[in-house]
């Protein structure tokens, strides 16, 4: 018996050493084939370059190669490191052991996924089957903000990089800062703690007015060599700020850390902008813009979810008497007209009170309306303050906001947050707007949208035609896109096309620049210092944002750079296509929104309706139709719109009068002003033409307004048919100089869908692929999420 035991341990030890054996020359296999494909595409790039073919494109892919493979290594190395990364996500947590194990061979497979692409595409061009058009990259030294563009080297440019990146690390780092990840130097890489980094903070001013000069170093120490953003991170407050003021919290919100309207905190920020302001004047960490805030929102209804933190439970003694102040001013000090208004009984406005936060059942009362309005004009008060001080010192200071996407198309008004008057206030237009490449991770959020798209795109979608919309001539910069990962979706395996469609997607629709979020990995594999360890800082969510992320996915990294390197290459057809007219526009009332429930909903129905039929779309406000050139569009749609002000109401009248075309849904539509009372006049055709509808039908609507655009719908005809009873392509064209068509076509649905190009002229037409120079058929099918760049002649 113990003669066969040894026997069979024998075995057993044999048999797990060549186990292990076969597992590790496994590991070595993926790693000498990734090693070998490297040595296959740096051979190919030596022939392309004797021939005089650009090879950017491969020098980034074997880049991330070569980064991905040490980074595999250490992941390989650092399981438990990994599987505690994985266990800050919830939705990874419960499966981290295996997918720490998992996680290195997945990345080298990847790898080699990315360079056989690669391969494959210089084979094809070396043959001569395609022929690309050269990168155009951008000058992250001297790029340059235009007129409503960047221009890098003369041509339009899309400067790209990643928001938060590895702290720790300096900007001059080559590894960090290059075209692979982008070189846009930044102040805002430390973005969590209450301490401090490069970001602008609370904490460089000091409690005898003086300035910390040590702190102030890492502002003034970055290197004046590459084009950048700075931001103004408003999360802590020091210690000295808390003592004088106990208060300082009181009306916070998520992301700024104290009250607004709270005298000494003005005080310590309008010294801290002047002096910053100062001290960074023509510099070029400047030329993306001074970023005011991040995600700011000061939601204000009951049970909403921000209201995790008490401080962030009711509104300051300070903000309490603006509010009276600005009640006093809009009732014109009639005591007596506000009290039959709210149904109250106010002896004066110094009595004036109101709970915050307020009951949703309120919604559509005076009382909702006022203090709604009033919270928007409050925080735009605070950011012309902000703005103000910076161009006291330095006049010449591009400034946005980092605008919080669901804040405008989500149906709550509660947060403050004017977009249109946030919009004109800034020099840039400023926003994260986010993109969801499937259906969310948390099982609270509706993802119904994925029965017939592929991506989430309309969020995105709908903020960017507004913000152009309000502000047609200015830089429009995604300084945080979410299009990778977010807290509501991630995928390990995430498909290059969503990648590729996206990103062009929104530069299609306006995006000039934009910082992904996010990158974390160190230079030598290891997540940066803020990952590392336990986390023991106020984290709403970046420690679970590296598991799932770009940080593990070298085909997402690697077709992020590539897109934005065709994106470059072909930069002016890009700002041609998104330049031209927005002939049919949907009328946005800030009012509507306040008081309906669901105003977004319903407006973003109609949006989704139209937004597939091959133009542009717009919106219209009061102060767009008093502000710009009517003859920027053709027709308005008036859809669900119940309430809007007097000077809503006129501007819409003054529009008409001037020979513009509404299309009122119905007479329900514009029927209340603000309190809820009924209007007694109605719209007039004037030297217009007025069409009332009488349905709320989105299909009759459509075709009324698509009817009333006919003459401004391209010359191309683009059919597309995806075997559903709803479209699914995105289409735009633009005629050139020179005769031809320039379209641009990208599939958004789950299926491939049938594409056939014509001419209204009945003209036969011949079509390239500009992306290949090859021809092609009129007829063709694009693929899901597919992106086209035809020249149709």
């Amino acid at each position: 018996m113990g003669i066969l035991k040894s026997s069979l341990l024998k075995l057993t030890i044999g048999l797990c050493l060549v186990f292990n054996f076969f597992a590790c020359e496994s590991e070595k296999t993926l790693e000498q084939e990734a090693l070998s494909k490297i040595e296959t595409l740096e051979g190919l790039m030596e022939k392309a370059k004797a021939n005089s073919i650009d090879v950017a494109r491969e020098e980034t892919t074997v880049w991330f190669a070569k980064e991905f493979l040490k980074f595999a290594n250490w992941d390989e190395n650092n399981k438990e490191a990994v599987e505690l990364l994985f266990s800050y996500e919830r939705y990874y947590a419960a499966d981290k052991v295996k997918l720490a194990e998992e996680l290195p061979d997945f990345e080298r497979g990847k790898v080699i996924e990315i360079l056989d692409k690669s391969i494959d595409d210089l084979n094809k061009e070396l043959k001569g089957d395609i022929k690309r058009r050269p990168v155009h990259k951008v000058d992250w030294h001297n790029a340059k903000a235009g007129d409503n563009m960047f221009v890098s080297n003369g041509k339009p440019s899309f400067p790209y990089d990643y928001f938060s990146k590895t702290v720790g690390q300096p900007l001059t780092n080559t590894d960090v800062y290059n075209d692979h990840l982008g070189a846009l130097y930044h102040g805002g890489e430390n973005l969590y703690p209450v301490d401090h980094d490069r970001a602008i903070n609370s904490f460089l001013l000091k409690e005898d007015g003086t300035f910390d000069e040590e702190l102030m170093k890492e502002l003034t120490g970055i290197p004046d060599t590459n084009i950048g953003f700075l931001i103004y991170w408003s999360m802590g407050i020091p210690e000295w700020i808390e003592k004088r003021e106990p208060e300082i919290r009181k009306g916070r919100s998520l992301f700024t850390g104290f009250d607004i309207d709270n005298p000494l905190a003005r005080d310590t920020w309008g010294k801290i902008i002047r002096r910053t302001g100062e001290l960074t004047k023509g510099k070029k960490v400047t030329e993306l813009g001074y970023i005011f805030a991040n995600e700011p929102h000061w939601y204000s209804e009951k049970g909403h979810w921000t209201y995790q933190y008490k401080e962030m439970n009711g509104i300051s003694k300070y903000t309490l008497n603006n509010f009276r102040d600005w009640l006093k001013n809009k009732y014109n000090n009639n005591i007596n007209a506000l009290n039959e208004n709210w149904e109250t009984s106010f002896k004066n406005f110094d009595a004036v009170a109101i709970e915050i936060p307020i009951a949703k059942t309120l919604q559509g009362k005076p009382i909702w309306f006022d203090w709604n309005r009033y919270n928007m004009h409050r925080s735009t008060s605070w950011f012309k303050f902000m703005q103000d001080e910076l161009h006291a010192v330095n006049p010449d200071a591009d400034t946005h906001i980092k605008l919080f996407p669901r804040t405008f198309y989500e149906d709550s008004r509660s947060h403050g947050m004017d977009f249109e008057a946030l919009t004109e206030l800034t020099t840039m237009i400023g926003h994260d707007a986010k993109a969801l490449g499937g259906p969310s991770i948390r099982s609270h959020i509706n993802s119904d949208w994925h029965k017939n798209y592929a991506y989430k795109w309309d969020g995105m979608a709908i903020l960017h035609d507004f913000l152009e919309s309000v502000g047609p001539d200015k830089i429009n910069v995604n300084s945080e896109s979410h299009f990778l990962s977010s807290g509501q979706w991630r995928e390990l395996d995430t498909r290059t096309s969503y990648v590729r469609n996206v990103y062009w997607l929104a530069t299609l629709m306006g995006m000039d620049a934009n910082m992904g979020w996010f990158w974390a990995r160190d230079p030598d594999g290891s997540p940066e210092d803020r990952l590392e360890g336990e986390l023991d800082f106020f984290d709403p969510g970046l420690g679970g944002a590296f598991a799932g992320s770009n940080n593990q996915q070298p085909h997402v990294t690697n077709e992020v750079t590539q897109v934005m390197y065709d994106l470059n290459a072909f930069s002016e057809e890009i700002i041609a296509l998104r330049e031209q007219p927005r002939p049919l526009r949907l009328f946005y009332s800030e009012t509507s929104a306040i008081n309906t429930p669901n105003y977004m909903t319903q407006t973003g129905k109609l949006y989704e309706s139209l937004f597939f039929e091959g133009l542009s779309l717009g919106f219209v406000t009061k102060n767009i139709i008093e502000k710009q050139d009517n003859d920027l569009w053709n027709t308005v749609v008036v859809y669900q719109t119940k309430y809007v002000t007097d000077a809503e109401f006129a501007a819409l009248q003054q529009y008409l009068n001037q020979g513009g075309k509404v299309i009122l849904d119905s007479e329900t539509s514009l029927s209340m002003n603000e309190y809820g009372k009924k209007r007694q006049e109605k719209l007039h055709a004037g030297n217009g033409q007025l069409i009332v509808l009488e349905t709320e039908n989105v299909a009759a609507i459509k075709e009324k307004a698509l009817a009333k655009v006919a003459d401004a719908m391209p010359e191309v005809i683009v059919e597309s048919d995806n075997g559903q009873d709803f479209k699914t392509t995105i289409s735009r064209v633009m005629k050139q100089k020179d005769g031809s068509y320039l379209v641009n076509l990208l599939n958004v649905g789950h299926d491939s869908a049938k594409i056939k190009l014509s001419l209204k002229s009945g003209a036969g037409v011949s079509v390239k692929d500009l992306m290949t120079q090859n021809t092609m058929e009129s007829e063709f099918n694009l693929p899901s999420e597919g992106v086209l760049l035809l020249e149709v002649k």
